[in-house]
């Protein structure tokens, strides 16, 4: 079964990629200003740099958390699907018969 990119991964991969831009457009601006030995320029690029590195430490920390999250989250369904169909394995059948009578009327309408 080939496996389809999701719209959520697709977005995902878009925020990466713009993200990643923004801080490599950030970091060229701090290092196009780093000639310049104004106190107020300095004073800005080293705080450029440390949002940088807070926003980039907070959006990797978040991205863990979710990946987390959802990776437990689908293990504790199919571990409850797992059970229910151990439990009740002819009701499993059944609605898994009923499923694919259901398909097949819609596929045989063509």
């Amino acid at each position: 079964m080939a496996k389809r990119p999701s719209h959520y991964s697709e977005q995902s991969e878009q925020l990466k990629e713009d993200l990643r831009q923004l801080s490599e457009t950030v970091e060229e601006l701090v290092n196009a200003t780093a000639k310049d030995a104004s106190t107020e320029m300095s004073d800005l690029r080293s705080r450029a740099e440390r949002r940088l590195k807070d926003t980039r430490s907070r959006l990797e920390a978040r991205g863990e958390k979710i990946y987390t999250d959802t990776r437990d989250s689908l293990s504790q369904q199919v571990d409850c699907c797992d059970r229910y169909v151990h439990d009740n394995p002819w009701s499993s059948i059944g609605i898994g018969a009923a499923a694919g009578v259901v398909v097949g009327l819609l596929l045989g309408r063509k």
